[in-house]
């Protein structure tokens, strides 16, 4: 099977109820829940839904989210880490800890000393239930036995995850069909890129 292009991007539900919960971000959740720290940072992979709690974690409590740290002027995430109190809470995102991305000293060591939450690898009962629920944005109702399938046959990330769903969503559409199992096994069978090591979790694509 010739490589697929991708459909344009859906977007996602980030209400609470949509969140999929799981022992990859439990610690997450559980800290987020409490009243707030003036400053918290939570480091995940990408699609791993750290911008989905921040989210929540902000609205619940009208806090400030700073999403995906690396890609803002670290003089300007300096001031927001001075700024911070605890009536004026400020969660920061990042896709690695700060040691692997911050060269600004005064930052590094106040972001050292931040209170870091991090979302474990994914086992293959949350890539089954994000699988699930890729599909669900894309408006897709996916029978649990299909994303079960999927999920013991494509690498362990996050990333592999949405990229699978994009693709089969790609086929299913072209064809005209609904995703089933043997759909599934056609296309893993053609797009080895998708499959990976199932045996080797990796936090990033």
């Amino acid at each position: 099977m010739a490589q697929l292009p991708l459909p344009l991007a859906y977007a996602a539900d980030e209400g609470a109820a949509s969140f999929v919960h799981a022992a990859a971000n439990a610690d997450a959740v559980a800290w987020l829940a409490q009243p707030p720290a003036a400053r918290t940072l939570l480091v995940g992979p990408p699609t791993s839904g750290k911008t989905h709690l921040g989210r929540l974690f902000a609205e619940r409590h009208r806090a400030m989210l700073v999403d995906d740290a690396e890609a803002v002027d670290q003089e300007r995430l300096f001031h927001i880490w001075n700024a911070a109190a605890a009536a004026a809470p400020v969660l920061f995102t990042a896709r690695e800890v700060p040691r692997r991305w911050v060269t600004l000293p005064d930052l590094a060591s106040r972001l050292a000393a931040t209170p870091t939450l991090v979302i474990g690898p994914p086992d293959e009962a949350l890539l089954s239930a994000l699988i699930i629920k890729h599909f669900a944005d894309r408006g897709v109702r996916l029978a649990p036995e299909v994303a079960a399938y999927t999920a013991l046959r494509i690498e362990r990330s996050f990333a592999a995850a949405a990229r699978v769903v994009a693709v089969l969503d790609a086929v299913a559409l072209a064809r005209m069909r609904q995703v089933t199992v043997p759909l599934v096994r056609e296309v893993l069978e053609g797009q080895g890129d998708l499959l990976g090591d199932p045996a080797e979790p990796r936090l990033s694509p």
